[in-house]
């Protein structure tokens, strides 16, 4: 079992390469392998997660290299969950952006680009999550932010490649930043391996063990989006395509909570830095959400929300015991799977009537109510609303922190209500907005094209000519009738807007629904295996013996 470990990683890269020697061509075989890859690795991925909670952590040295020279691969229960669960999640996505046409755009450029890079962002999700030293960590996090700036900035549109600069310039940041720490890591323990690292950096002088810790949170504090390090996510995620920031809300920011899930417990135990990632863990919760309330726009909601709702992660990793590391985790699974729904609902939505501005919008519970409820079901888990899982997850962080009884503890407790509440109210006022009310005057039976040359400031085209074609005015916000599409070079895309939403659209965010669904279904055995998961990670030893083999 332990030869499956590093699939995962090697056959989204290994069909990549098949990809771009393809080109744009055989777009059938194209979505075929694509699929079938990503099948592949979610079968992988369930069966290592089943092998690590039966059988205990699996580890492989590739080459036969022992650490610390090797790379070492390592899938315990939380690797193996995380692994199934983005998976899973991968996997949906890439069949909506089969049906919103995004990929059969690849031949209006030399080389088909969104297949292979959405394949090396699984490579680098999966890396990341099978990781067992921090250089390799490292690696996973640059392969899989290389496809993600490909993936932010698909079609050219002025406000991508603005979005995107952002991003490359906090990315590059933060890796630089995580360089530095592997280096000094390096320097004071002489391996960069975990399952080393765990016995080593007891040994270091405090002084030092706080710096790295430090150094390594607010790399991982970068990538989660945690306050005060979170200003760059709501305007970076919400100018992507829908499925591209579907699985970067979903995916990408829980990559930087993983990261501190597994250094905290395995490098860092009995951490001095509790007090300081519970004060963030608040102010996430709270600026977030806050945040969240202000906005007007669907996605720049769900933005916020995000922000918001990793504070409650981060509140289950400062207080560090078993049940707040299982609440966590929980918490954790739930999210990816909710937050990417949301955005892929917004996708919808945005396809439909061409904005998710909710100013724009309105009726939609009476025009499309399969879009409604899609919207519904897991709004309503995001807010914690009983019996889903999101009310499981919360209620178990609550808990741990009045078991905690402390008075940060007390405050997130608090803060964790306050913000659960507020985004119910968000949520409801998405509703009413967006779906509730009546559509307002001149929104129904017209879709929008949402980006052209168009609208960029200082066109002052010819309006007459906007007149005789419905289409060349869409860029200055004129509706056009549902279906015309309009061509842009380099500052714009074409984008078709229709009442008649595509199947596959349909069927993978019904789907991600469900599996939202499922976890409030298998809410006890997903329970009992996050706390056998954050038992296994307090005790380190399991982790440690699995590599070293001692």
């Amino acid at each position: 079992m332990n030869a499956l470990v590093p699939l995962p990683v090697l056959l989204p890269l290994c069909v990549t390469g098949l990809k771009l020697a393809i080109g744009p061509r055989l777009q059938r075989f194209q979505r075929f392998i694509s699929l079938a890859v990503l099948g592949a690795v979610l079968v992988l991925s369930v069966l290592l997660m089943i092998a690590a909670d039966r059988h205990g952590p699996l580890s492989v040295h590739l080459g036969d290299f022992a650490p610390p020279i090797g790379i070492t691969l390592v899938a315990d229960r939380l690797a193996g969950l995380m692994l199934t669960v983005s998976s899973a999640v991968t996997l949906l996505v890439h069949v909506y952006s089969l049906g919103q046409g995004m990929a059969d755009r690849d031949d209006q450029t030399p080389v088909g680009v969104f297949h292979p890079a959405y394949l090396i962002l699984v490579a680098g999700l999966s890396c990341t999550f099978l990781a067992g030293d921090l250089v390799n960590l490292y690696v996973g996090f640059e392969i899989m932010l290389v496809a993600s700036f490909v993936l932010l900035t698909i079609g050219g549109t002025a406000t991508r490649i603005r979005a995107g600069s952002t991003y490359v310039i906090i990315s590059l940041f933060s890796s630089v930043l995580f360089l530095v720490a592997i280096a000094m890591t390096y320097a004071f323990a002489g391996t960069v391996n975990f399952a080393q690292l765990a016995g080593r950096l007891q040994e270091a002088p405090d002084g030092a063990r706080t710096l790295l810790e430090a150094m390594l949170l607010t790399v991982f504090a970068i990538k989660a989006a945690v306050f005060p390090l979170a200003a760059w996510l709501p305007d970076s995620y919400p100018t992507a395509p829908a499925p591209v920031t579907a699985v970067f809300a979903g995916l990408l920011t829980k990559v930087g909570v993983y990261s501190m899930l597994r250094t905290q417990t395995l490098l860092f135990p009995g951490h001095r830095l509790g007090d300081l990632l519970m004060l963030a863990a608040l102010a996430s919760m709270v600026v977030g959400i806050l945040g969240a309330v202000a906005q007007t726009d669907l996605k720049r909601v769900l933005s916020f929300t995000l922000i918001s709702h990793i504070g409650y992660m981060v509140f289950g990793i400062a207080l560090a015991g078993r049940g707040s590391i299982s609440g966590a985790i929980v918490y954790v699974a739930h999210h990816i799977t909710v937050q990417t729904t949301l955005f892929l609902v917004a996708g919808l939505v945005e396809r439909r009537d061409g904005t998710t501005e909710l100013t724009r919008l309105g009726g939609l519970a009476k025009s499309a109510p399969l879009v409604a409820v899609l919207f519904f079901v897991p709004a309503m888990n995001l807010a914690g609303i009983p019996p889903l899982s999101g009310f499981i997850g919360k209620v178990g962080l609550m808990r741990a922190g009045i078991d905690n009884g402390g008075g940060w503890a007390w405050a997130l407790v608090a803060g964790s209500a306050a913000t659960s509440l507020l985004t119910l109210y968000v949520m409801a006022k998405v509703w009413n907005l967006a779906f509730w009310r009546d559509a307002p005057p001149g929104a129904e039976g017209e879709g929008v094209v949402l980006e052209s040359a168009g609208d960029e400031p200082g066109d002052d085209g010819d309006d007459e000519e906007d007149e005789e074609d419905p289409a060349a005015g869409a860029g200055r916000g004129l509706p056009v009738p549902a279906g015309a599409v309009v061509s842009a070079g380099l500052l714009g895309q074409s984008i078709t807007t229709t009442k008649r939403l595509p199947w596959p659209m349909l069927l993978a965010t019904g789907a991600a629904v469900a599996l939202g669904l499922l976890y409030t279904v298998l809410g006890g055995p997903l329970t009992t295996f996050t706390e056998a998961a954050a038992a296994e990670l307090l005790a380190r030893t399991p982790y440690i013996e699995a590599v070293l083999g001692r």
